[in-house]
């Protein structure tokens, strides 16, 4: 019998191709001959690999050409395609956000009623001002969004914005932020049970990989009379473990703490009285609560 193979599609190129790669790079899956062809089979796990334009997708997914599918959650709200949102994967952050020339005396949506405005998510866009009450003429096109207003095109734009530089660039200022996005797993609805276990197999590795991520291994040697001060600071997943030195009164500490709070932790645990404080990067982590969701 042909083995079953869950069909993942991935962006072939742009924004989220190389990290969506990288996840599955880090869930230890191999591919035959490496990723980029337009589909690729695993060798080590029921996995096969379409490579396509991200537009596209929403739709594969929802048709059941593709099982599966990294996308960012702009690109979904823009297909209204009927598919699921199994998790949120953490990368390919951004903002879909409305620009104006900086001599525009811009001070509420409002202002924008009966201009023309370029996009690339006409969708989003007209829904956006539809619950606003503004009426504006939308432009449909596709890239270089951002210099609509000064070859004279558009009046205002609303365009993907990560760090605001390519509007600065142009002469825009970002005034109004219509959604925020990032990668996101997405699902077709009638998934026959077979696969859904093959995908419960890779959301766990998923998983085990983000909380690798978000997390820091932490080693540090402690005077026994501040064990107590100490491992209130290191919670851990439960609580850190702790070891005997071979130096009588002192003792060996490891935990995990959240990378956010790396620096103010270990601030606190070094006025603490902790010495010799080694932090690890983690390959997976693997904890009671493997899930991730949306």
């Amino acid at each position: 019998m042909k083995e079953k193979r869950l069909k993942i599609a991935i962006q072939r190129s742009g924004r989220l191709s190389e990290p969506s790669s990288e996840l599955l790079k880090k869930c230890d899956i191999n591919f035959q001959d490496g990723l980029g062809k337009l589909r690729s089979l695993a060798e080590n796990f029921p996995l096969e690999i379409f490579s396509l334009r991200d537009n596209d997708i929403p739709q594969y997914v929802e048709d059941g050409v593709a099982d599966i599918g990294i996308v960012g959650e702009n690109i979904i709200a823009e297909s209204g395609c009927n598919i699921e949102m199994v998790a949120k994967l953490g990368f390919g952050r951004c903002r879909l956000s409305l620009a104006v020339p900086k001599a525009f005396p811009y001070s509420a949506t409002k202002d924008l009623d009966g201009l023309r405005i370029a996009t690339t998510y006409p969708a989003i866009l007209k829904n956006y001002l539809n619950g606003r009450s503004v009426k504006a003429d939308i432009h449909n096109i596709s890239g270089s969004v951002e210099i609509a207003p000064s070859i004279g095109l558009a009046d205002a734009v609303c365009d993907l914005v990560g760090s605001g530089s390519t509007l600065f660039s142009n002469g825009l200022v970002e005034v109004e932020t219509v959604m925020t996005s990032e990668a996101v797993l997405i699902s077709n609805r009638t998934l026959e049970p077979g696969l859904q276990k093959i995908l419960d197999k890779l959301l766990f590795r998923i998983s085990a990989v983000r909380a690798a991520q978000q997390n820091k291994y932490i080693l540090l040697n402690a005077p026994n009379e501040k064990l107590d001060e100490i491992s209130q600071l290191l919670p851990g997943i439960k609580s850190p473990t702790i070891m005997p030195l071979a130096e009588s009164g002192w003792s060996s500490l490891h935990s995990v703490i959240n990378e956010n709070d790396f620096w103010n932790i270990v601030e606190k645990l070094r006025d603490a009285g902790a010495e010799g404080i080694l932090v690890l990067s983690i390959d997976q982590m693997i904890s009671g609560r493997d899930s991730i969701g949306v």
